[in-house]
């Protein structure tokens, strides 16, 4: 499988009225969302952007209404243009691409899963499923084959024939995840794909992507409000307010060392169990003669379960290869567990 490309947001800012680039320049002087709007009747809708994707990774893009992260990623297959600024996928800048190539990437390269689902309501599920190959000018046959192994992967064979109209709101989102995927597209865009579907059925979504994910390696842009979701899918995390970024990277970083006030807030009541790894709390200075283990990458509520089963205190944490490189007591781990966040 070829490495998953990764994409590079730099300097974007995105500026709504007819003057946005004469605006760009008010923004990066001082001026903020507020007097933008109040003096001049402009909308800061992205203010400096710079983030770095990772290829075959999750980068979750968080904030809550308003914080301009449904606009950011509209910017990545350019259904909205730039004021400034650059969209990189590999070498190629998307915000210079002509109309053809930008029809091309997002025919070929992008796919997206939208929180609305956004199912052809005359189509049944195979219909809807195929709907992005045929676009493509891929043969029925061909693109049957393809879309029947997704639907098959997303836990809907059996409802080929099925319209949006006779499903749930997490089957009609299965179908929505197994049209990107037959796609076969290199990016995955997901604007609150999970947002309107029950806490169990999301949840359940959630693990299919990850199971997905682990195969497939894509590089897939997340976008939600939703903390616990941003923590469970991400590989790395960028937060917004206002258009800006105020925090970026992985789920541990940001509990771990919140930037300011507002993100604490976010952090305060994470189960920080399932998001700190043991490699972050043990003593790499020592290590045990024989006794429990515990894998590095671990997740401290794991090994919180392993003490509890085995009736130990200590255990060795091990490499890959099983070779111990620290300590990890009960006590280190219920204490990181339980220690709140702060700035």
């Amino acid at each position: 499988m070829a490495e998953a490309t990764g994409i590079e947001i730099r300097n974007l800012y995105k500026i709504f009225g007819p003057d946005g680039e004469t605006m760009v320049e008010k923004v990066k002087a001082g001026m903020s969302k507020t007097e933008l709007n109040e003096d001049f009747n402009h909308v800061l809708g992205l203010n400096d952007i710079n983030i770095s994707m990772p290829g075959g990774k999750i980068q979750v893009v968080m904030g809550l209404s308003g914080s301009g992260k449904s606009t950011l990623i509209r910017h990545i297959n350019r259904l909205i243009d730039p004021t400034a600024g650059e969209v990189l996928y590999g070498d190629e800048d998307v915000c210079k691409m002509s109309a053809r190539e930008l029809r091309e990437f997002r025919r070929h390269k992008t796919a997206m899963v939208f929180q609305k689902f956004a199912l052809l309501p005359h189509r049944t599920v195979m219909k809807n499923t195929v709907y992005g190959l045929e676009i493509q000018g891929v043969g029925a046959k061909e693109a049957e084959e393809r879309a029947a192994r997704w639907i098959a992967r997303v836990g809907l064979e059996g409802f080929e024939d099925y319209y949006p109209n006779q499903l749930s709101g997490g089957m009609q989102q299965r179908v929505g995840l197994a049209r990107a995927l037959t796609n076969d597209a290199d990016i995955l865009l997901m604007d609150e794909a999970f947002s309107a579907l029950d806490p169990l059925i999301r949840m359940d979504m959630q693990s299919v992507l990850l199971d997905l994910q682990e195969e497939l390696h894509k590089t897939i842009v997340f976008i939600t409000h939703d903390l616990d979701e941003a923590l469970r899918l991400g590989d790395r995390i960028a937060i917004l307010r206002d258009g800006a970024v105020i925090q970026q990277g992985t789920g541990q970083d940001i509990v771990l060392n919140p930037a300011d006030e507002y993100i604490s807030s976010f952090v305060k009541e994470v189960n920080r169990g399932r998001v700190i790894i043991v490699d972050t709390v043990m003593d790499r200075d020592n290590k045990l003669e024989g006794g429990l283990t515990i894998p590095t990458g671990v997740m401290l509520e794991e090994a919180a379960k392993s003490f509890a089963d085995s009736g130990e205190s200590k255990a060795n944490v091990v490499d890959a290869s099983g070779t111990p490189v620290g300590i990890l007591t009960v006590q280190d781990t219920i204490t990181a567990m339980v220690t709140p966040a702060s700035h």
